[in-house]
């Protein structure tokens, strides 16, 4: 999202975060937490016990009408209209050359109402794109994400705590209702919603929840979180723990340059269904040349954005995201690799500062 006249968007628990103290820097136009105490200390909170995480900066639009099923059909490779109510699951939209212009999270409200997440960066682009691409489709279009907070709650104990402030945990990608006594645009009752999803690869919920009511949890949570090691996490964190489990960033990861066999989830390709972008993504199904995969170095190098993979002294791949793990204690990245040296096992150099440093290709989500 775009600064308003310079100035970064601020979410609800801003003033929460400047009483924590928190590092705050500006990621896409919003101005959020790094970190409070240090990555490494949020992101082990997270593996043993509990964090939780603002990400108000991500986006919400509701799609409802008529003709909602066949749209979302339509604007997606995944069989969204067979999702039961209740339930979301996790898929991506696609340009009309079968890549990946940005990944979401998709609820069914109701028969005719479905609720998805866009990533901070791309929200009004998501929000255009949509709305571009109705072509004739019976269906509203509505975004709500100045009006809505979301709270993450991730880690082993987070069940513990959501229960402790009177609320159900839900199963994984299912969501639940609970009473919030305000009212809030996507529900269209004084309920919020708790999803069984998280970008940690921990157990866990994310909490949506109107702006009012938005420091009220946020601080009902951190005195419950305290009491059992538990703390609040920055963006540092919940970068780390999604690239530990391998979990694909927006506009890093991919940016309108990979589409989902190359990144390693044609899982939410469906091709009984026409999508935007199927002709393509059916020619290149088996066509592509470099797949996303995972990569653990042999010491605490750590590889960068743009680093160059190296097979038997030729660049085979680059790196897209890496990091130190704090579960390891070695570097490892994410990034795509020819095809033909994708095998887990396989032995690597990733050029770091001109040193090429060994590493071992693995499966993308490094940490079991």
């Amino acid at each position: 999202m775009e600064m308003k006249n310079g100035t970064p968007m601020r979410t609800a628990l801003y003033n929460e975060h400047k009483k924590l103290d928190a590092k705050m820097i500006d990621f896409h136009g919003w101005e959020m937490p790094l970190e409070y105490s240090s990555i490494i200390k949020e992101h082990m909170a997270v593996r043993t016990d509990v964090g939780i995480f603002d990400i108000s900066h991500m986006g919400d639009i509701v799609i409802s009408g008529h003709d909602t099923e066949a749209y979302v059909d339509y604007i997606f490779p995944s069989k969204v209209s067979d999702l039961k109510e209740n339930k979301c699951m996790y898929t991506a939209f696609l340009n009309n050359d079968g890549n990946m212009i940005d990944d979401t999270i998709i609820y069914r409200l109701s028969r005719e109402k479905f609720f998805l997440i866009p990533n901070a960066s791309n929200i009004e682009k998501i929000y255009r794109w949509m709305i571009d691409n109705k072509n004739g489709y019976n269906v509203n279009i509505e975004n709500y994400s100045n009006l809505i907070s979301h709270i993450a709650v991730q880690g082993p104990k987070s069940e513990e705590i959501i229960r402790k402030l009177g609320m159900e945990f839900p199963e994984a990608f299912t969501f639940i209702y609970t009473n919030s006594q305000k009212h809030n645009a996507i529900t269209e009752s004084d309920k919020i919603i708790i999803s069984g999803t998280g970008y940690t690869g921990e157990k866990g919920v994310e909490l949506i929840i109107p702006n009012e009511i938005a420091a009220d949890i946020w601080n009902n949570l951190l005195t419950e979180i305290y009491k059992i090691h538990g703390l609040p996490c920055g963006l540092g964190a919940r970068d780390t723990l999604r690239m530990e489990k391998g979990m694909l960033l927006s506009g890093q990861d991919f940016n309108e340059n990979k589409n989902p066999y190359e990144a390693s989830i044609s899982f939410i390709v469906n091709f009984e269904h026409n999508f935007i972008g199927k002709e393509i993504l059916l020619e290149q199904k088996t066509q592509y040349n470099n797949i996303f995969r995972g990569f653990k170095l042999e010491n605490r190098n750590i590889p960068r954005n743009g680093y160059d993979i190296y097979v038997n002294d030729k660049i085979e791949g680059k790196i897209t995201s890496g990091t130190l793990s704090p579960i390891l204690n070695i570097g490892i990245g994410l990034g795509y690799i020819n095809k033909e040296y994708s095998k887990t096992g396989n032995e690597v150099f990733i050029n770091i500062r001109n040193n090429k440093v060994k590493a071992e290709v693995v499966k993308p989500k490094i940490v079991k």
